[in-house]
Parts: C-alpha cells; sequence; structure tokens
C-alpha cells in the first residue's frame, strides 16, 4: 500500500504544482535571508557605491549576470551575452564662453550654460525652429547657422524631459550643418542658479560624437536663461549674424553596461509580448568623509532594494515562468540622468512596440512600512492588480504620494512612458521627503544595516506577486485615457 501511495503522489505532484497560485508562487520563492544577502552584497562598502563607471559597477555587472545564469535565464536574441554595450562621453565643464548676437553680448554661467561642445569658434546667422522637433527642421537649411530653439516639447515644463530632448536637436541642427544650437530655458524651476550650479561641473550624457551617416555631432550646444517673456521674445525673433565662443575640454568616450536576461513566455499569443522587469544598479561613489569618518555612499536604497527585488523575481519566474515573456534588465547611469535606460530604448533588444510595460523598482527611501508606493499607477489600469499584490503581504498600494517632487520623470520607467511605453516605479512607502528621507538619500548614512528587512521581504514579494499577476492577466496594462502618455502608446501600438 505505501508503494501504490508512493506512486500516486508522484503523478500527483505536478499537479499540485500546477495548481499553486501566483501568490504562494511568490511566498515560496522570496526569503528574507534572500533579499537580505543579495541587498548586502550590492551596498557592502566594498562595491565602493557603484558609480558610473568604476570596477565596483563592472563587479556588480557580473554578479548580476552570473544570477541570470544561475537562474537559467537567457541571453536575448542578438545578443552574445548578458551586457548590452552603453556608449557614454563626459565632459569638464566649460572654462569660459560668450555669445554674441550683434547688439548683444552674453556671458557664460551669468547668462548661459554649455550641454555639449569642445573648444568652439561658431559664426552663422540666426534662425529660430520652435521647439527644435523633427517638424520644425524638416524642409529648412540650417547650413553654417545658429539654430535657436525653446527646451523642452510643447506642452511639458519639465527640465528633466528638456535635458533628454536636447540631444535629438544638437544631432538634427548638427546633421542639418548648423554651427551651434542655442536652446531657450524657459522653465522657472529649477531656477537658473541650480542649473548653473549642475553644468558648471563635469557632465555625462550618450555618446554622439558621430552621427548614423558619420556628420559631426560635436557642435557647441547651449542653454540661455530666457524664463523672462522679454528675453524669450528677444531670441525667437533674433536675426542677423552672431558668434558662439566656447572654452571647453575635450570630451571622453567610454563604455559601461546594462545587464539583462531573458524568460520566455508560457501562452502561444502572450509569449509574443514582453513585460520588462527593471531596476537601476548604479549609484554615486564615494566622496567626502562625514562626521563618522564614512566616505562611501553605499546606496541601500536607492537603489540595492530596487535591484535585489528584481534578482528575486529572476528566480521567481525561471521557475514559474510567466504566460508573457519576461525581460529582466538592470540599467546602468540612472543616476547621471536616466542614461542607461535612454540608451536601451533607442536601441532596444525587443521591438518596443511588443514590451506592454516597464515594471520599474527604485527608491529614495521609506518613512512608512505600511504601503507600497507605486508611482504611476494612477496614469494606468494596473490599480486592481497591485491592490492585490500589496494586501496579500500585509500591505496597501498607494500612487505616488510626494507629488511635489515629480518622481514619475526620475526613474528609468520614464525612459519608457516617453516611448508610449507603460510604466511605473514600483517604490518603499514614503509621505513626504522629510528629515527620514533625506537622512539616507544619497548619504553616506545609507548603509545595508539601516534598513527594516522584514518590510522589505513584504515588500519585494509584493514586487514579485504584482509582475506575476500582470504577466498573466488576460489584458496587457495600458494607459487611462486622459493620461498625457495616451496618445503616444495609441502610436505605438496602432500605427
Amino acid at each position: 500500500m505505501k508503494y501504490y501511495a508512493t506512486l500516486v503522489l508522484v503523478f500527483l505532484a505536478p499537479l499540485f504544482i500546477i495548481a499553486q497560485s501566483d501568490s504562494e508562487k511568490a511566498m515560496e520563492t522570496v526569503s528574507k535571508n534572500g533579499v537580505e544577502a543579495k541587498v548586502k552584497f550590492l551596498a557592502s562598502d566594498e562595491m565602493k557605491g557603484r558609480e558610473t563607471p568604476s570596477p565596483e559597477q563592472n563587479l556588480a555587472a557580473k554578479y548580476l549576470a552570473t544570477h541570470l545564469l544561475e537562474n537559467g535565464a537567457t541571453i536575448p536574441e542578438g545578443m552574445s551575452d548578458y551586457f548590452q554595450t552603453v556608449r557614454l562621453q563626459t565632459s569638464s565643464a566649460a572654462l569660459s564662453g560668450t555669445l554674441n548676437t550683434g547688439d548683444e553680448s552674453f556671458s557664460l554661467n551669468s547668462d548661459f550654460v554649455v550641454l555639449s561642445s569642445g573648444p568652439a569658434n561658431a559664426e552663422g546667422e540666426f534662425i529660430f525652429l520652435g521647439y527644435g522637433g523633427a517638424d520644425d527642421f524638416a524642409g529648412v537649411d540650417v547650413k553654417d547657422k545658429l539654430v535657436v530653439v525653446k527646451a523642452g516639447t510643447a506642452g511639458e515644463k519639465d527640465a528633466r524631459t528638456a535635458i533628454m530632448e536636447s540631444s535629438k536637436k544638437r544631432k538634427r541642427a548638427a546633421e542639418g550643418g548648423a554651427t551651434g544650437l542655442v536652446e531657450l530655458y524657459i522653465f522657472p524651476q529649477p531656477n537658473w542658479k541650480l542649473i548653473t550650479y549642475y553644468f558648471g561641473s563635469s557632465q555625462m550624457s550618450i555618446a554622439d560624437t558621430e552621427g548614423d551617416d558619420g556628420a559631426d555631432l560635436s557642435i557647441p550646444h547651449i542653454w540661455i536663461d530666457a524664463v523672462s517673456s522679454e528675453k524669450r521674445e528677444f531670441f525667437e525673433s533674433l536675426s542677423g549674424e552672431g558668434s558662439l565662443v566656447v572654452d571647453a575640454s575635450e570630451k571622453n568616450v567610454f563604455t559601461a553596461k546594462n545587464v539583462m536576461g531573458m524568460v520566455a513566455g508560457t501562452d502561444p499569443k502572450l509569449k509574443d509580448e514582453y513585460i520588462i522587469f527593471s531596476a537601476h544598479y548604479d549609484h554615486v561613489g564615494y566622496g567626502d568623509t562625514d562626521a563618522n569618518g564614512d566616505s562611501i555612499f553605499n546606496g541601500t536604497r536607492d537603489n540595492a532594494i530596487g535591484t535585489a527585488a528584481v534578482m528575486e523575481a529572476v528566480e521567481n519566474i525561471a521557475k514559474y515562468p510567466l504566460k508573457r515573456s519576461a525581460l529582466f534588465v538592470y540599467f546602468t547611469a540612472e543616476e547621471k540622468g536616466l542614461l542607461g535606460s535612454e540608451w536601451y530604448v533607442n536601441n532596444p533588444v525587443v521591438p518596443l512596440e511588443k514590451t506592454v510595460m516597464s515594471y520599474n523598482c527604485d527608491n529614495g527611501g521609506y518613512n512608512d512600512t505600511t504601503f507600497a508606493m507605486i508611482v504611476g499607477m494612477s496614469k494606468m489600469d494596473i490599480g486592481k492588480a497591485m491592490a492585490e499584490a500589496c494586501e496579500t503581504f500585509g500591505l496597501e498600494a498607494k500612487p505616488d504620494q510626494v507629488l511635489d517632487q515629480s518622481l514619475f520623470t526620475r526613474s528609468d520607467h520614464y525612459s519608457f512612458a516617453r516611448k508610449g511605453i507603460p510604466g511605473v516605479m514600483y517604490s518603499m512607502g514614503a509621505t513626504a521627503f522629510d528629515e527620514e528621507i533625506m537622512k539616507y538619500l544619497h548619504q553616506q548614512a545609507d548603509n545595508p544595516n539601516s534598513v527594516d528587512y522584514n518590510y522589505l521581504h513584504k515588500f519585494v514579494r509584493s514586487y514579485v506577486l504584482g509582475g506575476r499577476i500582470l504577466g498573466n492577466a488576460k489584458k496587457s496594462p495600458y494607459w487611462k485615457k486622459g493620461s498625457e502618455f495616451h496618445e503616444l502608446g495609441e502610436s505605438l501600438y496602432n500605427p
């Protein structure tokens, strides 16, 4: 009888596995010790803050790639290994500069900042081209001219968006033969003092020294203070000859790595849809010693925890695949301006129109352990899924609670949203960027012994379960009507 009973159990075991719910699968694979071990390795002092670029960030990339291999995640099609090479460049601060318009002269920092330039002495006739979009440049001869455009895009009042759009404008101007690009900074916030402080130090950007047709893209490119209506009107109506002189150091081009692996979906139709489980694995390195003698910015909250959450998702989904395919991506250079994800969306390994969501895990910190904050949830139709995922593990799912921080634009999902792809930032509970948050955000105190691992266990489990629910749902997630990204999505998915 024992023999027959054993045989019955052997044959029924697969049925029990199949019958497991998504919540049971999340509970089975995501352990508190597993989360803690991953966080403590990534945020250890030996990793020296994982700055882009650094030997320690390269070590973290190898750790993540080895974990993908160990768990059976496959190398995405078209790649030779788990690494996507990202070409970046650094440039030191401009030493001096002058913009002459004929009637007026403007000076570096007091009037303008340099976004990109080597040493330059550009001359030409001024020409104003709106926001500098593709339609604005279409059919216009800009050869040997100084192009003037407004920063950002029509309807957008966000400096981060303007920065991300700026390289496209520079490319259009350079490929048209322009001698320089003058962007009118028209946003009241961040104020001009902060802009000059930020651009007054060395900068990192996507490497763009050569265009697709071999054109030189290294033309001088500036933002000029045009917040006042008088200045804006002056530059928009500018004509005649002018010059832009910049004394700056040469650029240094280097490479960094996005790390990615894949688990194919099980449904014959839905496997052609991809959910990207992502986190940035870089941080800000090390610097001056604080009062406690600590010089390392460990980046536990931002973003060893998010990276560990995606690693747990890898282990879970590799063991129990979803109906949809899962692409796991660890982005480099998020702290430098979302550069790793910007590179990816312009060089995707999965067609963007087949990518149905960016399920991004990133954190600034937490001051409330009763909920997970899903930034962007209110823009999408995923509220029930997120509520179920959080409630299963004793948490509440809440949308962005810190609206004054513009968090939706401050992590890698935003690079996808700007292409029309639904995206959220799955974050720990924050009610405000108060003293508790700022004590750790980009501070030496953010070490791996400063967090509540009981809360992290619940948080990571809810992230994994939320991904499972979305990956197995009959309907793919999408923007709500009225969202500013709804029309972009329509253009991407319904050409």
